[in-house]
C-alpha cells in the first residue's frame, strides 16, 4: 500500500520516457543528465597531476581496532581506518568507478573503464579495464564481481548485504564485462550505488570465514598494501609501487605519500596533544572557540602549523537534538514543534560560540534542494496532494523560520509562544511543572557523549526548565550510545545525530527517514520516520529524470522533515577547518566537496 501511494504521487508529476536498449558504453555516468568531463580528461579539476611522490604522512583518530575487513558486521565500530576511508581515502580496496568530488553525483571509469546503461536503467554493464590487478599481482575478472556480491549478500553487513534484493540477474558477459539485470525494487540511482560498491578478490577470500574477524593483512586492488598492523594502536600502509592505477585520469594526483600511518588514541585531547608535537600531520575541529584556544602552542606560533578554511559547495551536516517519537511522549508532532522552538540559538552562538555560527532551518541548508525561501512549485504541490494539510503554510511558501530570542537566556516571549503551543496540545502547567493531557509530569532524558554534547544540552535542559519540563542529561561512552542506537533505547540523542547531506541524495534517505527502516533494529531511521508522505516524495526522488523533477521532491522532503520536527537543529558554520604541519602541501582548486586528503602531499623542498 505504501508504494502504490508513493508511486501515484510519483506519476503525478514525473513522466517515464519509453524504454530503450543499452548505448554505447561510456567513460562516465551521471546521476542527473550527463557527466561534466569529456572522455579523454586526463585528471580531476581538484587534484594536482604533477603533485609529487614520496615521503610519509601520520593520521590519528580516535578509538581502537581489532578487525581489518570492513564489511562483516562484526567488530564494525572497531575496523580499521583506511581499508576503505571516505576522509583519508581507499587505501586497499577499489569500486568499479570513482565519483569526481567537483560534481554532485558524477562517477567516472576505475576498476571498469567504461559503461553502458540502458535510458530507463533497468540494467548496466560494467566493462572491466583489462590492467586492473589485485596487489598480488593477479588480475581483476568477472568472476571476481560476482563472487563480491554472492558473499555480501550471504556474510556481508548492511549496506552490501542488501544490494542483490534489486538485482534480478547478474552475469558474466565476456571476459572483462559483467552486467546486472535490475528488479522493480531498484531505482535511478542504483546503477550508480552498483558502480560505488568496493570489489573483492575471489582468490583472496575464504567464503566460510569472511564474517570472522581478521587482522592478517587483506588483500586488495588499491594504491596501498598494508604493512603493519599493531592492534587498537596502528596500521601502517605502504605504497604499492606496481598499483595498476596510478596513470588512470580519475586517479591522477592522488595517493601521493608513500608510507601512510594512522594512530589511535584514547580520547581527543590526548590527540590533540599528539598533532601539537608533530606526530600528527592534521587536527580538525569545529568548535572556533575550541579552534582559538588549542592552536595556541610553539609551533603554531613560529609558522611551522598553519590553520586554512575551506569552502564547502555542499549542504552543512546538519546536527541536533533527536526525538524518538517511537514514544508516546513525542508521538504528537504539534508537541515536538514546541520543544523545537525552545532550543535558545541566540544564546548558545553569543556564549559558547563567539557569534560564529548560523543557525540550521534545513537539511539542505543553503543550496537549492532546500525549501528555505522557495515557494513550493507546481510540481511539489502534486506531489503532496494525495496528503493535505501536512506542511504548515509557511513552510509551503517558503517562509518559515524557528523563533529567534533576545539572547539573554529569559526571552519570555518565545517561552510564552511554545507554552501556547503545548497548552492547545493539552498541556497544563500546576504548581511549576508541565503536565501532560493524561496528567503526567512531562519530561525526557538526553543522551550524550562528549563534555561538548553535555555543555549543549545543559543550554536546552536549561530553557525547557523554565516550562516545567524535567530533563535529565546521561553521559555514556561511544559503545554505549551505539547499543543505544541500534536497540531505539532513548528518549532524545544529541550524540551521533549527525546527517551528511549532498547535492544528490540518494537511497541513504530510504534508511535515515523511511517508513521500512522504521523499526529495523540498527537502522539509521533513529526518529522513528513512518509517514508515507515521507516515502513518497523519496521515491519520487529517487525516480527523477530530470533535474527540476529531482529538485522539486528533495524541497518536498525538506519541507516534510521541517514540518514533521523529527529533530531540534542547532548550528553550522559552512567552512570546513583543518590545521596542518608545514610540510604537506594540497592543490590550488578546492572541490565541490572542500577539501581532498587523498589528493595532498609532502612538499620536497
Amino acid at each position: 500500500m505504501r508504494r502504490t501511494i508513493a508511486w501515484l504521487a510519483v506519476a503525478a508529476f514525473n513522466v517515464l520516457a519509453p524504454q530503450s536498449s543499452l548505448a554505447e558504453p561510456k567513460h562516465g555516468i551521471a546521476m542527473q543528465g550527463e557527466p561534466a568531463l569529456p572522455a579523454d580528461f586526463t585528471h580531476f579539476s581538484y587534484a594536482n597531476p604533477d603533485a609529487p611522490k614520496g615521503g610519509e604522512i601520520t593520521y590519528c583518530v580516535v578509538g581502537t581496532f581489532d578487525n581489518l575487513n570492513p564489511f562483516i558486521i562484526k567488530s564494525l565500530r572497531t575496523t580499521a581506518r583506511g581499508v576503505i576511508d571516505t576522509i583519508y581515502g581507499n587505501f586497499v580496496f577499489e569500486p568499479l568507478m570513482q565519483r569526481n568530488a567537483d560534481e554532485a553525483f558524477s562517477l567516472y571509469g576505475l576498476l571498469a573503464d567504461t559503461a553502458d546503461m540502458d535510458d530507463e536503467r533497468t540494467s548496466i554493464e560494467f566493462h572491466l579495464n583489462p590492467n586492473a590487478k589485485w596487489s598480488d599481482g593477479q588480475p581483476v575478472t568477472p568472476e571476481d564481481v560476482l563472487f563480491t556480491y554472492d558473499v555480501f549478500t550471504e556474510k556481508g553487513r548492511p549496506p552490501y548485504s542488501d544490494r542483490m534484493k534489486k538485482v534480478a540477474k547478474l552475469e558474466k558477459t565476456g571476459d572483462n564485462s559483467v552486467r546486472f539485470t535490475f528488479n522493480d525494487k531498484a531505482d535511478r540511482e542504483f546503477p550508480l550505488i552498483i558502480a560505488l560498491t568496493p570489489i573483492l578478490p575471489k582468490h583472496a577470500f575464504d567464503k566460510e570465514t569472511f564474517d570472522r574477524t581478521t587482522l592478517k593483512p587483506v588483500i586488495g586492488s588499491g594504491p596501498y598494501v598494508i604493512d603493519q598492523v599493531v592492534p587498537g594502536q596502528r596500521i601502517v600502509f605502504k605504497r604499492n609501487p606496481n598499483y595498476w592505477g596510478k596513470d588512470i585520469p580519475a586517479k591522477r594526483g592522488f595517493d601521493n605519500y608513500d608510507k601512510i600511518t594512522i594512530e589511535y588514541f584514547l580520547n581527543a585531547n590526548a590527540q590533540l596533544e599528539a598533532f601539537k608535537k608533530g606526530l600528527c600531520a592534521i587536527n580538525t575541529e569545529s568548535d572556533p572557540v575550541k579552534r582559538d584556544r588549542d592552536m595556541d602552542f610553539p609551533a603554531f606560533k613560529e609558522g611551522k602549523v598553519v590553520a586554512e578554511n575551506f569552502q564547502s559547495g555542499i549542504p552543512p551536516v546538519v546536527t541536533g537534538f533527536l526525538f524518538n517519537t517511537r514514544l508516546e511522549k513525542f508521538s504528537d508532532p504539534t508537541v515536538r514543534r514546541a520543544l523545537a522552538m525552545l532550543y535558545d540559538f541566540e544564546w548558545a552562538n553569543k556564549n559558547l560560540f563567539g557569534d560564529k555560527f548560523k543557525r540550521t532551518m534545513s537539511f539542505w541548508q543553503d543550496s537549492e534542494l532546500s525549501a528555505l525561501g522557495h515557494p513550493a512549485t507546481d510540481k511539489e504541490k502534486a506531489l503532496l496532494a494525495p496528503f493535505p494539510d501536512r506542511v504548515p503554510a509557511d513552510v509551503m511558501d517558503g517562509t518559515w523560520r524557528p523563533p529567534v530570542t533576545d539572547g539573554s537566556g529569559q526571552d519570555r516571549k518565545v517561552l510564552r509562544a511554545a507554552f501556547d503551543v503545548l497548552r492547545g496540545a493539552g498541556y497544563k502547567m500546576n504548581e511549576g511543572v508541565l503536565l501532560d493531557p493524561k496528567g503526567q509530569p512531562f519530561g525526557f532524558e538526553i543522551l550524550t557523549a562528549s563534555q561538548d554534547e553535555q555543555r549543549l544540552a545543559a543550554v536546552y535542559q536549561r530553557t525547557l526548565a523554565k516550562l516545567g519540563i524535567e530533563v535529565t542529561i546521561r553521559a555514556l561512552d561511544g559503545d554505549q550510545i551505539q547499543a543505544r542506537k541500534q536497540r531505539f533505547d532513548f528518549d532524545v540523542l544529541i550524540g551521533a545525530t549527525g546527517f551528511n547531506n549532498s547535492l544528490s541524495p540518494g537511497i541513504e534517505q530510504i534508511g535515515r527517514w523511511g517508513s521500512e527502516a522504521a523499526n529495523i533494529e540498527g537502522s539509521f531511521n533513529l526518529a522513528g520516520v513512518a509517514d508515507p508522505a515521507v516515502d513518497a516524495a523519496i521515491d519520487a526522488m529517487l525516480n527523477a529524470r530530470q533535474k527540476d523533477d529531482f529538485v522539486a521532491a528533495v524541497r518536498v522532503l525538506d519541507r516534510l522533515l521541517i514540518s514533521g520536527n523529527y529533530m531540534v537543529p542547532m548550528q553550522y558554520n559552512s567552512e570546513q577547518w583543518i590545521a596542518y604541519w608545514t610540510y604537506m602541501a594540497h592543490p590550488d582548486k578546492t572541490s565541490l566537496f572542500g577539501y581532498q586528503l587523498p589528493t595532498w602531499w609532502r612538499r620536497t623542498d
